[in-house]
C-alpha cells in the first residue's frame, strides 16, 4: 500500500505543477508498473495562484468570441486559437469532443464510447486564451444586437435560470447539422441516427436486443428473421461502414454467443442512387459493391424508401417502374444527408437566406449580410463567386492604363490574384492539363492569330468556361476541421493584417482583402469495407483496396486524436478485440 501511496502523491504534484515539462515515469511496485504521465504546458504559469476577477474587471479591450458547437469545426478553432486579445465562450448541449469517423465501431464494441471522446474543459484548460464553457443549447441568434438565447442543458432545478443570454463581438455558429429525413413518415419515430455517441451506444444495445428476443423459445420462426433483419438506408460512407462493422460484429463475435439463430441474420444496404460509395473512385464502388455481394450483404440500389412503420420499410423500386415493395426489420439505421438546426433556419431567415438550404457564407466564412458572424463545418456552405460575374471589374483592374485593352503583361500580373481569389480557375486548368491562365489564351481568336492585346470579348472568351468546376465542399469532418483551423488563424492574426492586407486584390474595391480566402485541401478518405480490408482514396488519383490500406487507416485514426489519452484509449481497444472479441455485453 505504501507503494500505492507514494504513487498518488507523485500523481497529483504531476497535475498541480503543470508547468514542468513532459514526464513519463515507471514505477515498479511489488511486481507491478504503474504509469504516471503528465503534458505540461510551459505557457500557463502559476495558473492557480491569479486572482480571480469579475467580468467587470476583464480588460476593455478584449473582444469577445462566441462559438457554438464542440464538434470537429469549433473543436478546431479552440484548438488553434492562440491570441490571448479575445475572450471565448463556447456553448454546447455536449460538454465533450467525439472522433465521429469511429462512431461506427463503437456500434458494435470494437472501440469503446469513451475511447473517443474528450472533456471540452482538457481542451479549454490547456489554452492561454481565456476560455469559458457553458453546457446549453442555443434557441435564437440575434445578429442586430450582437446576442445569443441559450437554454441550460444541464437536467435539474436551476430555479428559473435556466435561460439566459449572452453578448458577443464575434460569433463562430458551428453546430453541426441535424440528419437529413426528407420528411419520409415514420422516420423519427422508428430508424436510429449515427450522429452523436449517445446513438452509436443505442444501436449497440439494440443489436443485442434482438439477438436476445430472437432467442427466446416463443418466438416463431418468421419472427425471428424479422427481428434479425438489419435494414441500413444510405449508401454512403456511414451506412457502407456500419453495414461492414455489423457484418464482423454478427460473423465473428455473436454466431459464437447465439448459434440457435445465426443462420437467420440478414443485412440489407439501401440505396436510392445507382451505386453505393458515389462520392469515391469508381473502382472504389465496384469492389464495395462484390465484396458485399461475396459476404453475403444484401445491397438493394435504385431503392428509394418512401415510408418507415414500426415493423416494415416501404421502398419505392426506381429500376422497376416505381413498384412500392415492403422489407420487414428489426432493427434500422438510417443515414441519408444531413439537415438544418430549427435555431439555425430561424436566423437564415433573419438575414434573408430563408430559400437555402444551409447557411451561405463567403470565401472567407462569414455568413452573407453579418460582418460579425462566422459560420463553419456541416451547417454551412461557402457561396463561391463566379469570375463572370466580376469579369467587367477584374478587367478595369488590370487595365492599368485605361486603355480599354490589356497586354500580356497586364493580363499576367493579375493571374495570380484571379486564382487566389476565384479556386475555380484552378481547377480548371487541372482539368484541361493547362500549366497555368496563361494557356487560356490559346483558346481566344485574337491571340492566336499573334495579338499582343486582349480586348473585353476576347478576356470573357478566355475565362469563360472556368466557373464549369465550381463545386460545393462536402459536408465532412475533414472540411469542417479545417475550417476551424483557418478561421483560428485569421483571428490570430486579425490586428496584423488589418494594417498589412495578405490577401488578393479587391476586383470591386480598393487595396486587397485582409486575408486570403478559404482553401480546402482534400488529403483523402477511407471506406472500412470489413474484413480487415478497407479502401483508400488519396490525392493524385492514388487508390488502395486491401488490408495494407487498413493499417493506413489504422495509423491514421490514431494520430488525428485529439489527445495522447484518447490514442492509448483507442489503441487499447483495438488490441483487445484483437485477442478477446468485441464486448457483447448490453450495458
Amino acid at each position: 500500500m505504501r507503494g500505492f501511496a507514494f504513487f498518488n502523491r507523485v500523481s497529483r504534484a504531476f497535475h498541480d505543477y503543470a508547468s514542468v515539462p513532459k514526464v513519463l515515469v515507471v514505477v515498479a511496485v511489488s511486481g507491478c508498473g504503474l504509469v504516471a504521465y503528465a503534458e505540461a504546458n510551459p505557457e500557463r504559469k502559476l495558473a492557480s495562484s491569479a486572482p480571480v476577477l469579475t467580468s467587470a474587471e476583464v480588460d476593455n479591450k478584449k473582444k469577445k468570441v462566441v462559438v457554438l458547437g464542440t464538434g470537429w469545426a469549433g473543436t478546431s478553432f479552440l484548438r488553434n486559437l492562440k491570441n490571448p486579445d479575445y475572450e471565448v465562450h463556447v456553448i454546447s448541449p455536449r460538454n465533450y469532443f467525439a472522433f465521429t469517423p469511429l462512431l461506427p465501431s463503437v456500434t458494435c464494441g470494437t472501440v469503446e464510447a469513451r475511447s473517443i471522446v474528450e472533456p471540452i474543459r482538457n481542451i479549454a484548460r490547456k489554452k492561454t486564451v481565456d476560455v469559458q464553457f457553458s453546457e446549453a443549447a442555443c434557441l435564437k441568434i440575434d445578429a442586430v444586437n450582437q446576442k445569443i438565447y441559450c437554454r441550460s442543458n444541464v437536467e435539474n432545478n436551476l430555479n428559473g435560470q435556466e435561460e439566459f443570454v449572452v453578448d458577443y463581438d464575434y460569433l463562430i455558429v458551428a453546430v453541426g447539422a441535424n440528419v437529413n429525413t426528407f420528411n419520409t413518415p415514420g422516420v423519427v419515430e422508428n430508424c436510429h441516427f449515427l450522429k452523436e455517441v449517445e446513438d452509436a451506444q443505442k444501436i449497440r444495445r439494440t443489436v443485442i436486443d434482438c439477438f436476445e428476443r430472437a432467442s427466446l423459445p416463443a418466438v416463431s420462426e418468421e419472427e425471428r428473421k424479422r427481428i434479425l433483419h438489419f435494414a441500413i438506408v444510405g449508401g454512403g460512407p456511414t451506412g457502407v461502414e456500419f453495414a461492414a462493422a455489423l457484418h464482423d460484429f454478427v460473423n465473428e463475435d455473436l454466431v459464437k454467443l447465439y448459434p440457435g439463430v445465426k443462420d437467420l441474420v440478414k443485412i440489407t444496404l439501401l440505396e436510392a442512387g445507382d451505386h453505393i460509395l458515389n462520392m469515391f473512385d469508381k473502382r472504389i464502388t465496384a469492389f464495395a459493391e462484390e465484396k458485399f455481394q461475396r459476404d453475403g450483404i444484401n445491397v438493394k440500389t435504385g431503392s428509394m424508401v418512401v415510408k418507415v412503420t414500426e415493423k416494415e420499410i416501404f421502398t419505392k423500386e426506381l429500376k422497376n417502374g416505381g413498384e412500392v415493395s415492403t422489407i420487414p426489420y428489426g432493427m434500422a439505421l438510417w443515414s441519408t444527408g444531413v439537415g438544418t438546426r430549427p435555431f439555425i433556419r430561424d436566423f437564415m431567415s433573419q438575414v434573408g437566406q430563408a430559400n437555402r438550404r444551409v447557411l451561405a457564407t463567403d470565401e472567407w466564412l462569414r455568413v452573407e449580410g453579418c460582418d460579425k458572424v462566422y459560420a463553419i463545418g456541416d451547417c454551412a456552405t461557402i457561396n463561391q463567386r463566379k469570375v463572370m460575374e466580376d469579369i467587367a471589374a477584374i478587367f478595369r483592374k488590370a487595365d492599368k492604363d485605361n486603355s480599354g485593352t490589356l497586354t500580356v503583361e497586364e493580363y499576367k500580373a493579375v493571374i495570380n490574384d484571379i486564382c487566389e481569389r476565384y479556386p475555380q480557375v484552378q481547377v480548371y486548368l487541372k482539368s484541361q492539363q493547362m500549366k497555368n491562365m496563361v494557356d487560356l489564351l490559346k483558346e481566344t481568336p485574337d491571340v492566336s492569330k499573334g495579338s499582343a492585346e486582349l480586348n473585353i470579348e476576347d478576356f470573357k472568351t478566355a475565362l469563360s468556361k472556368v466557373d464549369s468546376q465550381m463545386k460545393n465542399l462536402p459536408a465532412t469532418a475533414q472540411v469542417a476541421a479545417q475550417q476551424g483551423v483557418y478561421l483560428a488563424k485569421c483571428f490570430n492574426r486579425m490586428e496584423d493584417c488589418e494594417k498589412n492586407p495578405e490577401g488578393p486584390l479587391r476586383f470591386r474595391g480598393e487595396g486587397r482583402h485582409r486575408f486570403r480566402p478559404f482553401r480546402y485541401k482534400h488529403l483523402g478518405q477511407f471506406a472500412p469495407l470489413g474484413g480487415e480490408q478497407t479502401a483508400a482514396q488519396l490525392p493524385g488519383d492514388w487508390v488502395s483496396i486491401g488490408h495494407s490500406s487498413q493499417w493506413l487507416w489504422y495509423s491514421v485514426y490514431t494520430s488525428k486524436q485529439v489527445s495522447w489519452r484518447n490514442r492509448a484509449l483507442v489503441v487499447t481497444d483495438w488490441v483487445r478485440r484483437f485477442i478477446w472479441g468485441r464486448d457483447s455485453s448490453r450495458i
